[in-house]
């Protein structure tokens, strides 16, 4: 009766099968932000491709907190899987945001350092979706683990720079007498969204960085 009941619960490498599934969402949409900043026609197109990855992301999120109340054994703690699967989610709502301001301000080109910004939440993600299978066996993979998830902290790094260098050819473009005070405010608003996406890459190599300490 037991070995029955039990198999009608969620198998415990399910949950590795939805992370991996979210990761290809987010290295998908950040695929498409990247074609978003590549600027032109094809702006409104990369938009929506964004939207439709962000709608699965949060479809398979829902199925890993359903599963999370059904299972009795769990690969690691419930309250890390939520954090993990809602710190990825958290990812892509992020680039859902920028092409929603990008779309309102109805922008069609972007600076060069935005596009390097891209480039790194590119990075950022395919080292997330790198990482991620990792997790079925935290013990034998931790040193790969942890040295991918310094690796999003750099990439974080080097996107924080960006912002700041992006910010400062805007002022001296548009913040000063007779500049074009509205394309500063929405470019800054750009960069700072933009800056945003990696911050939540980061914040999932942080609860990666969680799940390894208390596993090993």
């Amino acid at each position: 009766m037991l070995s029955w009941f039990k198999a009608l619960m969620p198998r415990e490498d399910r949950f590795f099968d939805l992370f991996e599934r979210h990761s290809r969402t987010l290295v998908a949409g950040a695929e498409a932000l990247q074609g978003v900043l590549q600027g032109g026609a094809d702006v409104p197109h990369y938009c929506r491709a964004i939207v439709e990855r962000e709608h699965e992301a949060d479809a398979i999120t829902a199925e890993v907190l359903l599963a999370v109340r059904r299972s009795f054994i769990t690969p690691f703690d419930r309250g890390d899987i939520k954090d993990l699967i809602q710190s990825m989610d958290d990812a892509i709502d992020q680039m859902n945001k920028t092409v929603k301001a990008i779309t309102l301000y109805e922008v069609r080109e972007f600076e060069p350092l935005m596009r390097e910004m891209g480039e790194t939440v590119i990075e950022a993600a395919r080292l997330t979706a790198e990482v991620i299978p990792l997790l079925h066996a935290v013990g034998r993979h931790a040193g790969r683990i942890n040295a991918l998830t310094e690796q999003i902290t750099r990439a974080e790094g080097r996107s924080d720079d960006l912002q700041e260098r992006g910010l400062k050819a805007l002022y001296q473009a548009h913040g000063r007498g007779g500049g074009n005070t509205m394309a500063f405010i929405i470019g800054a608003e750009i960069y700072g969204h933009l800056e945003d996406v990696v911050d939540r890459f980061e914040d999932v190599a942080n609860e990666i960085s969680g799940i390894v300490i208390e596993n090993v």
